[in-house]
């Protein structure tokens, strides 16, 4: 694989492109929306899905008029049939739907929003389709990178990052395809939690977790960002989608969130990308990409900011970060046990089954437990995967 193989990929570079909204009705899925709103000339929404908000969905469907809905959850698929059959849009229903609705050929790009390990299967059956993915949920390369990228490569599929730092690396990139990488530097806020100890952090409820200080985001995010899991997630995802070693992936936590991230090449060099922290910024982007488009979103003020300051993360006190660390240097199936594992502590939290210092102790017994596997195939992804979930989910006693 080359080092920059994003850049060798296909792109589409049509002047319209039909975006197909896998997890319409999350933070990202809503984000995306408005920026079809603003560029109706440039976009339209040809699939929207949701897992089981039928509400917003039907509202979405109703404004985008989709060629195609997907509401996960069966139970509501008559609910959302009734309210969109007069507009002859499609519905949908159940699991399968997604992959279905992601092998068809009535869009060009994918925006994958789908929260956690659901994303893996409708991106895998949208790289087979050919399809350009502009990738929101990070959980698809954690668990599966190596598969999903060559994949990709394979297929001649352009994968272009969502998430602010990926985004932020991979327009650091552009231009830069023959030269060396020394290191990229993801930055970090440092969460709601930012300087707190163990002693702060065992008294931490829901609430407080989902109060981050400069990113609007959906729940499960925010509860990952107040860990730092959600970087060691992106310190793993960067691994597949830039081609680099562990040790060229740095964290360094700043707390204003103006630089989104940076590379340092061979000559030391580096390069950064900076902005408000807004989503719709990076979502525009990735849509529009490889073409930048105008919009009317707030502009940084250099002559309005104080001071941007940097710091290393605590990884004694924010012990996730180090345990996606190790998984992210082990690798094997380590990177899908870890985040199987997650993804339960973190519903267990929100439902208050366990406390915020549990998640990582059960994450801890979950990576030692599960039998490691070297090199895995898709299936034994999947099995690991399982496998994780339910020992976890003993211990949070789901």
């Amino acid at each position: 694989m080359n080092q920059h193989s994003l850049y060798t990929s296909k792109s589409s570079i049509d002047n319209f492109k039909r975006i197909g909204i896998f997890g319409s009705t999350g933070s990202i899925g809503k984000q995306a929306l408005e920026v079809i709103s603003q560029h109706a000339d440039k976009f339209s929404a040809a699939i929207l899905t949701a897992h089981t908000n039928h509400i917003l969905l039907i509202e979405q469907a109703l404004k985008y008029k989709p060629e195609l809905v997907v509401i996960v959850d069966q139970s509501k698929y008559q609910f959302v049939q009734d309210a969109l059959a007069p507009l002859g849009i499609v519905v949908m229903s159940g699991e399968e739907s997604l992959e279905e609705a992601a092998s068809l050929d009535i869009y060009d790009m994918m925006l994958a929003a789908i929260v956690g390990f659901a994303g893996l299967k409708p991106t895998l059956k949208a790289i087979d389709a050919r399809k350009s993915i502009a990738l929101a949920n990070k959980e698809t390369l954690v668990v599966a990178g190596d598969i999903v990228m060559s994949n990709a490569i394979r297929n001649g599929v352009s994968i272009v990052p969502v998430d602010s730092e990926h985004s932020a690396i991979f327009q650091c990139l552009a231009g830069e395809t023959h030269n060396k990488i020394e290191k990229i530097i993801l930055t970090a806020s440092g969460g709601p939690f930012l300087g707190k100890k163990p002693n702060f952090l065992v008294n931490v409820r829901r609430e407080h977790a989902l109060q981050h200080p400069n990113w609007s985001m959906g729940a499960k995010i925010s509860i990952d960002s107040s860990t730092l899991m959600n970087k060691g997630l992106e310190m793993i995802e960067a691994k597949w989608l830039f081609n680099l070693r562990p040790d060229k992936i740095q964290v360094v936590v700043h707390p204003q969130s103006i630089i989104h991230s940076m590379v340092q090449f061979e000559d030391g060099s580096i390069k950064a990308q900076m902005g408000l922290p807004d989503m719709k910024l990076p979502i525009q982007y990735a849509m529009a990409f490889p073409n930048r488009i105008n919009n009317a979103f707030p502009r940084f003020d250099f002559t309005k900011s104080s001071q941007l300051t940097f710091e290393p993360p605590d990884i004694k006190t924010f012990r996730n970060l180090h345990l996606a660390i190790q998984a992210l240097h082990k690798g094997g199936n380590l990177p899908c046990i870890l985040n199987a594992a997650n993804e339960i502590v973190v519903y267990g939290f929100m439902k208050n089954l366990i406390g915020y210092l549990e998640m990582t102790e059960i994450i801890e017994k979950t990576m030692d437990k599960i039998p490691f596997i070297q090199d895995p195939t898709l299936e034994e992804y999947f099995e690991s995967d399982a496998e994780a979930r339910n020992f976890a989910a003993a211990l949070v006693n789901i």
